[in-house]
């Protein structure tokens, strides 16, 4: 195998332990257990929403050379860093500090037991401990999870789908869910792990990482980038599909209101037994811990580019921001970061989408129309949903399927197409 192919895999194996964390994780098996014998059409969907998306974001990405105000920028920079700001907050604040609270009440919880807020703080500080050792020094990190940290995660996910594969815990039942599309279903359920916020992060690290390792010229580090991203692809495709298999096999057994947490549970002392909770509690661990180091990394080389504090800096303040936010449990965190989240995400996805088509969008008012039109239907969105008020959002269309921005996108950003005050040529850029 030649030094760059190898090289191709360790990055790819890398992105997929960042992007595989314990939300990853449950989804599938639920999309089996509701599809039955039509698992493969909805797991396609849940790939393609997921992977799919997230492949696109680290595409446009590379050809940014990993910056996530270069991506945002034609929307004006002041809301191209507004947006780059809220969303790695976020990240930092909610979404990394999610991931060892995630470990305790999943992965260590079921096979020590409750001791209280000590047993927890404990946790979150071992868990933060290992974040920090294995993360401060930013050019290795790629090569720390994509050497080591990943093959052991794909091991043990494998032990678990292949026993499965082998011995089913029972035949598929016809699909449970029968008053709603299963395409839809699975593509919603991709949509909503909302791993392209991280996937536009990450790029800057795994270029990072090129560098290092001696790919100096910018075409060969975008290609590198774009092929580990469909190695990442590939293997998030293959797990999610058994994962999905898995739950597909109890359908006869659980019902569609089953938690996605404790039916993962069931699956593995189903086929495991007690030793379930073991191979589990190291599963949850491992992908919640590649996670929190991908992102942590990510987000410490942002700040360290727009700011004069280093990037150390910024991982020991992630690491010790999260051991005190992680204590709060799951259900809090969640509780504040969806909002966070929803408000965010279709901006960045809609920007996105755009700079890919760069080269055939002339006028920045383009951007800029349907970045707001976009933001705008995301705050009347999360206001219905705290408040009840704006229920007029709900009229528009694919608001069942959290889609709702798309149509404001696409008219405003027709409208700001033909609007030429205070806009730029970008075709020399988007054609370079």
């Amino acid at each position: 195998m030649s030094k760059q192919m190898k090289d191709i895999i360790i990055v790819g194996f890398a992105l997929f332990s960042m992007f595989f964390g314990a939300g990853n994780l449950l989804f599938p098996p639920y999309l089996g257990l509701v599809s039955g014998q039509n698992w493969l059409l909805s797991i396609f969907a849940f790939v393609l929403a997921d992977a799919g998306i997230a492949l696109l974001v680290i595409i446009a990405s590379a050809k940014c050379s990993g910056s996530l105000d270069d991506i945002l920028s034609r929307s004006g920079k002041t809301l191209a860093r507004i947006i780059s700001i809220a969303a790695l907050s976020c990240l930092a604040l909610l979404v990394i500090p999610r991931t060892a609270a995630t470990t305790y009440e999943m992965g260590i919880m079921p096979i020590i037991g409750d001791f209280g807020s000590l047993s927890r703080i404990i946790c979150s500080m071992i868990f933060f401990a290992l974040t920090l050792v294995l993360t401060i020094k930013g050019s290795r990190v790629i090569d720390i999870i994509g050497k080591f940290l990943t093959p052991a995660l794909l091991l043990v996910l494998f032990i678990l789908i292949i026993k499965g594969i082998i011995t089913p815990i029972a035949d598929p039942n016809p699909a449970q869910l029968i008053d709603r599309n299963l395409f839809a279903e699975g593509f919603t359920q991709g949509y909503q792990t909302m791993d392209a916020l991280g996937a536009a992060s990450m790029a800057t690290i795994m270029l990072l990482s090129l560098a290092h390792k001696g790919y100096t010229d910018e075409k060969q580090k975008i290609s590198m980038t774009i092929k580990s991203g469909v190695v990442a692809c590939v293997f998030l495709g293959l797990v999610y599909g058994g994962l999905a298999f898995l739950g597909s096999t109890v359908s006869t057994m659980f019902g569609t209101d089953v938690p996605q947490a404790s039916l993962l549970v069931e699956i593995t002392n189903l086929l495991y037994g007690y030793t379930g909770k073991a191979i589990l509690g190291l599963i949850v661990a491992l992908a919640c811990l590649t996670t929190a180091i991908g992102l942590t990394s990510a987000i410490a080389n942002y700040f360290a580019g727009i700011t004069k504090i280093k990037y150390e800096q910024y991982v020991i303040g992630i690491c010790v921001a999260s051991t005190v936010i992680a204590n709060l449990g799951v259900d809090f965190i969640i509780t504040f970061s969806v909002p966070i989240l929803q408000l965010v995400y279709p901006v960045l996805l809609v920007l996105v989408l755009m700079t890919l088509a760069g080269a055939h969008i002339k006028n920045d008012n383009a951007f800029k129309g349907a970045a707001y039109a976009t933001l705008a239907t995301s705050m009347f969105n999360i206001l219905y949903s705290l408040t009840g008020i704006c229920g007029f959002i709900n009229q528009i269309p694919l608001t069942d399927l959290g889609f709702n921005w798309i149509i404001p996108a696409v008219i405003f950003g027709l409208i700001g197409s033909f609007i030429n005050i205070g806009s730029n040529n970008h075709s020399q850029k988007a054609e370079s």
